[in-house]
């Protein structure tokens, strides 16, 4: 999957040295869930490429810019009555920040939600203080379906989430 220079491929083994590098920072951190990690090490990555490969309810994909591994961006699949639906998560290095990439990243994942995989419907949650997260999601036709007050505790304070959604027409 190539557009505008960014690619979407599936995890190496390999990719673990510039995926630790990249997340490995603070700033990536106070935007993803505490799952996530920090400080993030090769070890990190390692584990979490060996559970993708194994995940039949993730989809995931290494991130590609002009050949450089940037970032990731995965879907969790929801199961029982909610089967048509996913969450969308997304991470980007902070040297590829404000370059378009996350937000051609998240069109292709898109495209692979509705047309490969069938789904219905995509939504994600955004920190009320994550407005770049916000504009990618808005700019692939996300529709905010409204805040979510104090549901996410982060860095010792409570914030409120916006939870965005995209529902294909195609029915």
């Amino acid at each position: 999957m190539n557009n505008h220079g960014v690619n979407l491929r599936s995890l190496r083994p390999s990719d673990k040295i510039q995926m630790a590098r990249l997340a490995n920072n603070k700033r990536i951190w106070d935007n993803v869930r505490d799952g996530f990690g920090h400080p993030y090490t090769e070890n990190n990555a390692e584990e979490f490429i060996q559970r993708q490969a194994k995940s039949d309810t993730e989809e995931v994909f290494a991130i590609e810019s002009n050949g450089e591994l940037c970032g990731l961006v995965g879907l969790i699949l929801q199961r029982d009555v909610y089967r048509k639906s996913a969450v969308i998560g997304y991470w980007v290095g902070e040297p590829f920040w404000g370059k378009g990439i996350a937000t051609a990243a998240v069109g292709k994942i898109v495209r692979v939600a509705f047309e490969d995989l069938k789904l219905v419907r995509i939504y994600a949650g955004a920190f009320e203080y994550n407005t770049g997260s916000m504009r990618v999601l808005e700019k692939n036709g996300f529709l905010n379906e409204g805040i979510a007050k104090k549901a996410v505790f982060k860095n010792g304070k409570f914030w409120d989430e916006h939870r965005y959604a995209l529902v294909t027409d195609a029915l």
